[in-house]
């Protein structure tokens, strides 16, 4: 805690745990703030809580609000962070933790944004829905997701990348950058809403204990990057790939057309994608987010138990 700067609060179970070194998993918030509409958004958030704890790790839900950088909330912060109004909201990426701050506004992390607080408070291992990228729409416009998975060595449990976006040059930009691209149990890289169909990943990996041994191994050699570990989602849950395909062509135009930019494409695409088909694609990304808050509970675990072993030895 008090290696932390002073714009950072830390909880007190977030601080128990550290200092007894317990297995954490941090959870970012724009799923809350930006990604799912009210009330269903903080249900899920108390759901990821929980199946972490399930799964006898801690979470740390990470957000700006009360003037901090908060890692680990409270349930009243939960519940406020998740009923607050748009215009009190700010969606905060690397570049935007002071302008919420000095605004003294609640603001919901972004991955890049939950990996940079995440790492200051010496946490390896989170948990989201699916990561940035680059975007169809505009090549330049590519996400700072991908520049922290380059820079930050961190575990990052995702089912691939979101859909919505170009998924090869996604998969090159992290290849350039040496990012690991882990597919839990596949050869196929995740497609978030699909299981994936033609893309490879980097590598099969098919228990946690197999993920922090690459991971550990990874950072010994001296690579800095995030180690990104692709869950598929459930078979049950996936749309077909050529059903979404579709939809997803319909937003991307849209997208164009509206002269839609920035950090609103892609809240605007996902919930497109969510209308048109029905509410089926919110329940897919439910059940994802609550598959990887699993993984990565057990990977905190593993990761734990692993480095009791190696100071025993």
């Amino acid at each position: 805690m008090s290696n932390l700067p002073n714009n950072f609060s830390q909880s007190l179970e977030i601080s128990r745990a550290s200092q007894q070194k317990l297995p954490i998993v941090a959870l970012e918030s724009t799923v809350i703030t930006h990604g799912l509409p009210n009330p269903q958004n903080l249900a899920l958030a108390q759901d990821m809580e929980q199946t972490v704890r399930a799964e006898g790790a801690t979470p740390a839900t990470i957000a700006v609000m009360d003037g901090k950088i908060q890692i680990g909330l409270s349930p009243d912060q939960l519940e406020r962070l998740a009923n607050a109004r748009p215009d009190e909201l700010i969606k905060v990426s690397l570049r935007d933790f002071a302008t919420t701050l000095v605004q003294n506004k609640m603001g919901g992390t972004t991955v890049a944004g939950t990996m940079f607080v995440a790492q200051k408070a010496g946490i390896r291992v989170f948990a989201t829905g699916g990561i940035g990228g680059v975007h169809k729409e505009a090549r330049f416009d590519v996400s700072t997701d991908l520049q922290s998975l380059a820079s930050i060595p961190m575990i990052v449990v995702c089912a691939g990348a979101k859909s919505i976006l170009d998924l090869p040059a996604t998969l090159e930009y992290l290849e350039t950058m040496g990012v690991p691209v882990v597919g839990y149990g596949t050869d196929k890289f995740p497609e978030f809403f699909s299981t994936g169909k033609d893309l490879p990943v980097s590598v099969k990996l098919d228990t946690p204990e197999e993920i922090v041994k690459f991971a550990r191994t990874h950072w010994e050699l001296g690579m800095n990057s995030a180690v990104l570990v692709c869950q598929p989602v459930s078979s049950h849950m996936a749309i077909p790939a050529d059903e979404i395909s579709a939809v997803l062509a319909q937003v991307s135009q849209e997208v164009v057309e509206k002269k839609i930019i920035g950090q609103k494409v892609t809240p605007y695409e996902l919930k497109r994608v969510n209308e048109l088909t029905g509410g089926k694609s919110m329940r897919t990304n439910l059940d994802l987010l609550l598959n990887n808050a699993k993984l990565a509970a057990q990977i905190a675990r593993a990761m734990v138990s692993y480095e009791h072993q190696q100071k025993v030895l």
